[in-house]
């Protein structure tokens, strides 16, 4: 009996996605939850995999069709591969039996399929002697007209197994990654990092059974010549060792002439980002001895030598993200009648606490107690009570909330991000802190996804972290408020008629006059202000 391959169900804000690419081909044999084709929405790339262990005999949705929530992709059919994947058995089981039987069957297909094979054969890589696949760019949604590359994780002639991450285009909302087809190795890259592609664009030649590490027969002794001629410049620039290094990483190791053996990679797989090498440069840890300095410098000293005095000016394209960010920004102050509101808060007690229980905290959460926490909680309780700041703007209808779903501004190499925390209203301190953590890693890596960054009635902003005494923030839309913390700041404050020095920060509540009327943003200000001077107004309800 077959089983049917649907789409996910997609959330309320997303109507479609279209068909990335199919993984599997019919006649293909699949484990159960092997990833068997990629749905790409506005946000997000999604990953449907096989319900059941079968054979996949019907493909319903064609890469690049629209599909909706839901929609049947395909099915699975019980039994063995046949066709294109019995031949690939016939090459690769163990079972001679089986073996010889289905070889007889592919002496008559191979003989209807030579001439259509013969222009591939001759362009196959040294490598390889497998099939030949184009590796092409994800379908992209109708609102995104192409990406960047943004990064290659494997060189020409590496081996991969199926499914490995070759490489990641970057678009406005998301970094999507594309997979190898099939065991082998790249035998040809025609889109490098940096380049702009369209969707569907081919961005590499892949090989089946390439690589150096594939080991066995012909394409084991193939293989080294590939990855000899190939492994010349790009294996300087993109690895040392075990480390691979990100695009503005890359960049910043060649301004700055370091040692990338020295630097601590703190992304996936041990990823040197763009942060590591900032750390680097700032407490000189990475520098370059002096004997492989030299010859690189004098190297270079012909083609850019330094002119003292010399105004140098540098143009670099905006990236995808940032592009939407500024196109979002001027809409929310195109479209919004936004008003800022200004207030202080003494810190002492909520410093007080902190310094007390923080090493309790840790030991008891495995979290660092921050400030955040405190922020979101008093957030949701005003929110409570100011449903109006909660609310948002649909068109002509107002939609008020009955959850308090708060987004945290997270800054990334990539820009502004604002994944979202789920009913705050019942989480707990350590769950938000804990929680916020783990956002600005999966941000940093590019790794949030689509239930990440979706809804929110609510935004806090935290410019402090960065210095910042005093800023007005911009609404998210549909939301019609937002809230900036800043630095934390000791001034002299009147207190019971004497002058103290007290920890002060102000905060800044920027808001939608449309739907929030002054005196109600200036009361929520107010009520957040009295129960973070007061914390245990959060534990009484008061």
């Amino acid at each position: 009996m077959a089983t049917e391959i649907k789409a996910p169900t997609f959330p309320e804000s997303v109507a479609e996605g279209s068909v990335a690419a199919w993984h599997k081909k019919p006649g293909d044999s699949v484990e159960r939850d092997e990833l068997i084709v990629e749905i790409e929405t506005d946000k997000v790339v999604l990953e449907v995999v096989a319900p059941e262990a079968g054979t996949l005999t019907d493909v319903m949705a064609e890469e690049g069709d629209t599909v909706q929530s839901e929609q049947v992709l395909g099915k699975i059919g019980e039994g063995s591969a046949s066709g294109d994947s019995g031949k690939k058995e016939a090459q690769s089981s163990d079972d001679s039996a089986e073996k010889s039987a289905e070889k007889a069957d592919d002496k008559q297909e191979d003989k209807q399929e030579d001439k259509q094979e013969d222009k591939q054969e001759d362009k196959k890589a040294s490598g390889g002697g497998g099939k030949q696949h184009d590796v092409k760019a994800p379908s992209f949604p109708e609102s995104i007209q192409e990406g960047t590359v943004a990064t290659w994780h494997k060189k020409v002639g590496e081996a991969v197994k199926r499914d490995e991450v070759l490489a990641d285009i970057e678009t406005d909302k998301v970094v999507l990654e594309v997979v190898a087809p099939a065991d082998g190795a790249l035998s040809e890259i025609k889109a490098e990092e940096g380049s702009q592609v369209e969707s569907e664009a081919v961005l590499a030649t892949f090989t089946e059974g390439g690589g150096s590490d594939s080991g066995g027969g012909e394409s084991g002794g193939d293989s080294a010549p590939e990855k000899a001629d190939s492994g010349g410049d790009d294996s300087a620039d993109e690895k040392v060792g075990d480390k691979i290094l990100a695009p503005s990483a890359r960049k910043m190791v060649a301004e700055h002439d370091l040692d990338v053996a020295k630097i601590e990679g703190t992304g996936k797989g041990g990823r040197i980002l763009k942060e590591d090498v900032q750390k680097a440069v700032k407490d000189g840890s990475a520098k370059k001895a002096a004997k492989s300095a030299a010859p690189e410098k004098a190297a270079a000293a012909p083609s850019a030598p330094a002119v003292e005095g010399e105004r140098v000016e540098k143009r670099v394209p905006m990236s995808r993200l940032r592009q939407t960010i500024a196109k979002r920004l001027v809409q929310a102050q195109q479209t919004a009648a936004m008003l800022t509101t200004y207030n202080e808060v003494d810190m002492t007690e909520i410093m007080a606490l902190r310094a007390q229980y923080k090493e309790t905290f840790l030991k008891t959460h495995d979290i660092k107690l921050g400030f955040m926490g405190f922020f979101v909680k008093a957030a949701s309780e005003a929110l409570k009570r100011f449903p109006d700041v909660n609310a948002s703007i649909d068109g002509t209808d107002i939609v008020y909330h009955g959850y308090q779903d708060i987004g945290v501004a997270v800054s990334t190499d990539r820009g502004l991000v604002v994944p979202v925390l789920r009913d705050t209203d019942s989480m707990k301190i350590a769950d938000v802190e804990r929680k916020i953590v783990d956002f600005g890693k999966r941000g940093r890596d590019g790794k949030l996804g689509m239930d990440d960054m979706i809804g929110g009635t609510f935004t806090i902003t935290n410019g402090g972290t960065f210095g910042s005494l005093l800023s007005t923030p911009i609404i998210n839309p549909p939301q019609t408020a937002i809230l900036g913390m800043h630095k934390i700041q000791e001034r002299p404050m009147a207190v019971n008629g004497k002058v103290e020095i007290r920890p002060m920060m102000y905060l800044a509540l920027s808001y939608d006059h449309r739907m929030i009327d002054g005196k109600d943003a200036v009361q929520f200000l107010v009520t957040l202000k009295e129960l973070l001077e007061d914390p245990a107004r959060l534990l009484l309800d008061v």
